[in-house]
């Protein structure tokens, strides 16, 4: 069911109800020095909220700054997995998700009674799990990896070690691609990544000829095969500083494209469009958070994430091993 946008009037409301004030990005940068936080944010984030972030990144990117977090108070602007793994890293400090509703269709994918049951199965397979999973699958899981060193880690692993590569199917596919290793994948996916059109892809490209195409691997295997580059979005996003080309077809959450264009705003950058004429190119979960949102999570050091201890611990250890492997 859909809800009437509300009129200006009780938006009106809500904010004087609120007490939000009118610079939020003054009151937050107030609020951060009075909490002593930091504020992490994901590529795929409103671009108001890239600005407002002490450190922008990737999911590896991310996890590593978290780890080395020397702040009091995380504020976490992604979805909840991700502030899940902050707190994961930093037991001790209060970790804040601006709208607890922001969740993940990829995570969700993966119900932790059937992979564990999944798992049981299996009892001989290394658990590598993409870190775009809950902390229950993390729990049950040997090593986390990212899209940025997800290939780094299975070509560590002996390779007469079987493997079960968890949640996204297509990473894993891309995976076994270049690593030329056989796995078994869980059939899960991003519903963002999976609704680009190939066919409107193609037609893109007709219409920007010089334009490269550069994709996420989270997409799917016919969309993969037009990409002239295919990495994680920290991947991509050096890709484009670096490539002598001008224009660029965009396949993955439309978000990071703010940085690209600050980093290059001299290039030109189109979104890939997906099968229908939605904005699906944005994760309906990452736009959740809003400046509005970030300051009320500041002031009232609430929603905050709470682990159970005994996931927490058992999550821990798979996180250490990759970022051990990844240095």
């Amino acid at each position: 069911m859909f809800l009437a946008a509300p009129k200006p009037e009780q938006l009106d409301r809500q904010v004087i109800n609120n007490s939000i004030p009118i610079d939020l990005f003054k009151a937050i940068a107030d609020l951060k020095k009075d909490l002593n936080a930091v504020i992490l944010a994901h590529y795929y984030q409103d671009p108001d909220l890239q600005d407002i972030a002490d450190y922008i990144g990737d999911s590896l990117g991310l996890s590593q700054a978290a780890a080395n977090c020397q702040a009091d108070v995380i504020v976490f602007l992604g979805v909840h997995f991700m502030a899940e793994t902050a707190k994961i890293l930093n037991p001790h400090k209060l970790v804040l998700l601006p709208d607890l509703d922001a969740g993940c269709s990829l995570a969700d994918s993966c119900p932790p009674d059937r992979f564990a049951q999944f798992k049981a199965d299996h009892p001989d397979h290394l658990v590598i799990s993409y870190i775009n999973c809950s902390a229950e699958i993390k729990a049950l899981s040997d090593i986390i990896c990212t899209s940025a060193n997800a290939v780094a880690i299975v070509n560590q692993i002996p390779k007469d070690q079987p493997i079960i590569f968890a949640p996204d199917r297509n990473l894993g596919r891309y995976v076994i691609e270049q690593t030329g290793r056989e796995m078994l994948l869980w059939d899960g996916a991003c519903m963002v990544h999976e609704i680009f059109s190939e066919r409107k892809l193609v037609e893109l490209k007709l219409s920007y000829p010089n334009a490269e195409i550069i994709a996420h691997p989270e997409c799917e295997a016919n969309v993969l095969r037009h990409a002239d580059f295919i990495g994680s979005t920290t991947g991509l996003l050096k890709y484009v500083q670096q490539s002598d080309r001008q224009e660029f077809i965009v396949v993955t959450e439309s978000g990071v494209i703010h940085q690209m264009q600050k980093a290059t705003p001299f290039k030109k950058f189109i979104p890939a469009p997906p099968n229908s004429n939605c904005a699906c190119n944005e994760c309906p979960y990452m736009r959740l958070n809003t400046l509005e949102k970030v300051y009320l999570t500041m002031k009232n050091r609430s929603p905050e994430i709470i682990l159970n201890e005994q996931i927490r611990q058992a999550a821990l250890k798979p996180m250490q091993r990759m970022l051990e492997m990844s240095v």
